[in-house]
């Protein structure tokens, strides 16, 4: 059978539309969508800007659509500028390699100056499906999100870079040879460190960009060739997984049900602009605030039992960076208590530095429940003014594959969101294009769609 880098490399080089089921079709022409909308928002944020001007600075051959913006440049400053956009929000997908939209799409669609003919839209979903396929192999064989990201790395940046690399090896129809050499040379550019989450600082939404543009550099290395390490998934010094995970590395999640087992297929959509870890918390406390009509004023203390991986992750009270208050789990409850929403207008400065907002959060407990796991979701417990208690618990978020956004919040989110930026015409034109991605002949119509006048 090869080894695993043998095995990968067919499968990226080798897969077409027709062995994709149809219900994935459909979730990754959702996951565009959704993407697409966090990225144009994350086009009119002032990080965004400080990174076009520098991407403009550096000059370049100008062949690849910023998105949202009238602005081109090369097709590996595309790439990681529209990386910036996509995750800049905390609205980005999850459930991949961990941000797997934020990484692929804006690999391939940077990717399509480089390709010697039109590309269709059935070409770009096989190569969409293929760069979150790999991306999460390669996390579950560095032993999984918990261990991984326990241990410091950021695997958005770490293991995205060998999704953004297969996807537009996919996309460029490279041979088994030049795949393989290509994430061979994506683990080198690996990298990506959690130091972010104590001080609020920007480099996380950097991560997703870095590992979109490292993925188009490999692909064109590779496609020059220029090789890669063949042992870099082996037992081997200087090897990808000996080195990042050696004592958490599973290989054979690798190639375990390649081709059957759609990794695509367990991603979510993220309702909330918060990070991933603070979503069924905040179901938790909506589902209780609704149920029993409570306001925020006879609230005396919501208590949130919760892992300690989580409580280090998430636990943090910083409000005065975006990046921190994404982050903070006792900032989306507040959120969601005082402004009925932890979407993106409940981060927005006047909102999250309001001095209401402490004094709310003063009444948010986080305590270890030693009985739960790493993967464990918290629950929340709210004790009232008036002596009343309720708990709940949401084992599954809203968003995931088994309790999954309905098509109408889905198209409210990415309306919402892409209409920050684009006229609402546009918008609309944009919305149907991605629905229907599969019938579309050369998917330069798509990216016309994300300039902006």
């Amino acid at each position: 059978m090869g080894s695993s880098l043998d095995q990968l490399a067919a499968f990226i080089a080798e897969t077409g539309f027709e062995q994709l089921p149809d219900a994935l079709v459909e979730q990754a022409k959702r996951h565009l969508l959704d993407t697409l909308g966090a990225s144009l928002a994350g086009s009119d944020s002032p990080i965004w800007r400080e990174c076009l001007l520098l991407a403009l600075a550096e000059g370049g051959h100008q062949q690849a659509q910023v998105w949202g913006s009238a602005k081109q440049v090369s097709p590996r400053q595309a790439a990681w500028l529209n990386g910036v956009a996509a995750h800049m929000y905390e609205l980005d997908d999850t459930g991949g390699c961990d941000h797997s939209g934020a990484v692929v799409i804006p690999a391939i669609l940077a990717a399509l100056p480089l390709a010697t003919q039109p590309v269709d839209g059935q070409t770009l979903l096989v190569a969409m499906v293929i760069g979150y396929d790999v991306g999460r192999r390669v996390l579950e064989a560095c032993g999984g999100y918990s261990a991984h990201n326990g241990a410091g790395w950021h695997s958005t940046a770490s293991c995205g870079v060998f999704g953004a690399a297969a996807a537009v090896c996919s996309l460029l129809q490279l041979d088994r040879e030049q795949c393989a050499s290509a994430m061979g040379i994506a683990a080198s550019f690996s990298g990506g460190l959690w130091g972010f989450i104590h001080d609020g600082s920007h480099t996380k939404k950097l991560h997703a960009a870095r590992a979109a543009e490292g993925g188009v550099q490999a692909a064109q290395l590779a496609q020059r060739g220029i090789n890669g390490p063949s042992a870099v998934f082996e037992a081997k010094w200087g090897g990808f997984l000996q080195t990042l995970a050696s004592e958490t590395q599973q290989p054979a999640a690798l190639t375990a049900d390649l081709g059957v087992v759609w990794k695509l297929a367990r991603c979510s959509i993220k309702p909330y602009a918060a990070c991933r870890g603070t979503h069924s918390a905040v179901d938790a406390l909506n589902l209780m605030l609704t149920q029993h009509s409570v306001q925020p004023a006879q609230i005396e203390r919501i208590l949130v039992g919760l892992n300690p991986f989580l409580l280090e992750m998430c636990g943090g009270r910083e409000l005065k960076s975006l990046a921190s208050a994404q982050m903070s789990l006792p900032y989306a409850l507040a959120a969601r208590a005082l402004y009925g929403s932890a979407e993106l207008a409940s981060y927005d400065d006047a909102k999250r530095l309001h001095p209401q907002v402490d004094a709310f959060m003063a009444r948010i407990e986080l305590m270890i429940d030693e009985q739960q796991g790493r993967d464990d979701e918290p629950w929340v417990r709210i004790e009232t003014q008036q002596g009343e208690q309720w708990q709940q618990h949401v084992p599954v978020p809203s968003g995931a594959p088994a309790n999954p956004l309905s098509l109408e919040a889905l198209l409210a989110k990415y309306r919402s969101l892409a209409g920050r930026v684009l006229p609402v015409e546009q918008v609309e034109q944009l919305e149907a294009i991605c629905m229907e991605l599969d019938d579309v002949a050369d998917v330069q119509e798509l990216v016309a769609l994300l300039a902006r006048a």
